[in-house]
């Protein structure tokens, strides 16, 4: 069983049909091409997506109209293009599911469920060796907690996946992706437009 807080919901948002950009550089080359999360059983892939582009705010902002996409009640933004480097708030890349191509952000989050009996409390210090910091404890599981990178990076939050799968007693570890239930990135085609489309 999963244990999600409420505040971690999503919202959905239309979204109009926009052309597809490609960077003429890799802006996220520390991020990997694809995630796997999950357990043997029910693992997910997902695939970064060239073109476009998150941003995090610290809180809910007005976004820009030129914005493709909100998250998490206007705290994560995606737009199509290359990057400002000046924007505020932290970058990161676009993946999309697969096989269905649904659009989803890494948030830097990171679930984690010890056996039960064993409280996250106790562990914070083996969590800590691994370079990561208890974000939120959840009181009605607390066996169960949300983990962030120690040095707030998204991509850190990914790469030192392994590290937490490591240590004894856990059962599983799962990367928060938002997304938005049936958005996708259509498939390129020369005579359609790509890029994200509402199907709900």
């Amino acid at each position: 069983m999963f244990y999600f807080p409420v505040e971690f919901f999503l919202q959905v948002y239309s979204l109009p049909l926009i052309p597809e950009v490609r960077f003429q550089k890799d802006y996220f080359s520390e991020y990997p091409e694809q995630i796997r999360v999950g357990s043997e059983r029910t693992a997910v892939s997902y695939t970064r997506k060239p073109g476009y582009y998150a941003i995090h705010y610290n809180q809910p902002k007005i976004v820009a109209l030129e914005a493709a996409l909100q998250l998490n009640d206007g705290k994560i933004a995606v737009f199509p293009g290359e990057p400002n480097q000046s924007e505020q708030g932290a970058l990161s890349p676009v993946y999309t599911l697969q096989p269905n191509s649904s659009v989803a952000v890494p948030t830097g989050l990171v679930f984690i469920r010890f056996a039960e009996g064993v409280n996250v409390e106790s562990q914070r210090e083996v969590i800590n060796r691994a370079g990561y910091e208890v974000a939120q404890k959840l009181l009605y599981a607390p066996h169960t907690a949300w983990l962030r990178a120690q040095s707030g990076n998204i991509a850190d939050a990914i790469a030192r996946i392994p590290q937490l799968e490591a240590i004894p007693k856990v059962e599983n570890i799962e990367l928060q992706m938002l997304m938005e239930r049936g958005l996708r990135l259509e498939q390129e085609n020369p005579d359609t437009p790509s890029g994200f489309q509402s199907k709900i």
